[in-house]
């Protein structure tokens, strides 16, 4: 346990950070922002995890910002944290060298988002900074900053946009209103919708699938994709891969060692249907 308002909990190479505090569908006061961001950052230094699981305690998975505190009704829940010399979004959360307010800190590991439910305003930001995100039958999305009266900085009106496309990104802020479910799955905002009791077992699954791999080329890959997102033009971007690939020192001397693996589970997955397929 990082504070009572977020639980850790490893297994299987796998850390499952979750927001505790469900009474205020998991808000994000100062401790439980300096909380989540130090499970996250843990985890990505933990020799002993590969991947990384982000949730909320039921029934939400994060209101956003703390109003009451931000709004100065109730007292700081923690002191204010000096960034330190690595700066605001890299000693803890904060606004970092590109602009954004970073929830999470950029690790060299995946992280998966378990939507749970509502995932609204500052909920929503940390939910797109996840890698990817898994979400329940009762998941909603929206972006409430206009209704509340504040700006967007965490990546909002920028990585929303990317993902599910300019138009709809713009009618979610101009209006507030919440998406379901069904409609982030068709527009890509999340890889996969299951029923509420399935949710954790299917980031697990999802989770182990990407532990199973040589961690050396999800590191590389996960990199490699981030430069993606900032590369100025298709040409760019192939060339960049081009350079990925031929730098990559093991080469092909990975392939004989896990080649057998590679087929059974390939096998398997033909047989019995995809991991972590919508229910």
């Amino acid at each position: 346990m990082i504070s009572e308002s977020v639980l850790v909990e490893v297994a299987d190479r796998i850390a499952t950070v979750t927001l505790n505090r469900p009474e205020a569908r998991n808000a994000l006061n100062r401790a439980t922002q300096y909380g989540l961001w130090d499970a996250v950052a843990a985890a990505d230094r933990d020799p002993d995890v590969d991947v990384v699981v982000v949730t909320g305690a039921d029934p939400a998975f994060c209101a956003g910002i703390d109003l009451k505190e931000a709004g100065g009704e109730v007292p700081p829940s923690a002191a204010d944290r000096d960034p330190g010399p690595d700066g605001p979004g890299r000693g803890g959360p904060g606004r970092d060298a590109s602009g954004m307010h970073r929830f999470l800190p950029v690790t060299g590991k995946p992280v998966i988002g378990a939507i749970n439910g509502p995932a609204v305003t500052g909920g929503l930001e940390v939910a797109l900074q996840c890698t990817f995100l898994i979400a329940s039958e009762r998941a909603v999305f929206a972006d409430t900053h206009g209704r509340v009266g504040v700006m967007p900085g965490g990546g909002m009106t920028v990585v929303l946009a990317r993902t599910v496309g300019l138009r709809k990104a713009i009618e979610m802020s101009l209006t507030g209103n919440f998406m379901a479910a069904p409609e982030a799955l068709a527009l890509g905002l999340v890889n996969h919708v299951v029923p509420h009791e399935e949710l954790m077992p299917a980031a697990r699954r999802l989770a182990g699938d990407i532990a199973s791999c040589d961690q050396r080329s999800v590191a590389t890959l996960l990199a490699h994709y981030r430069r993606l997102d900032r590369a100025a033009s298709l040409d760019e971007a192939h060339l960049l891969e081009g350079l990925m690939a031929e730098t990559w020192q093991p080469g092909t001397s990975l392939v004989r060692g896990r080649r057998a693996d590679v087929t059974a589970r390939g096998r398997a997955q033909a047989r019995g249907g995809v991991a972590g397929q919508d229910g």
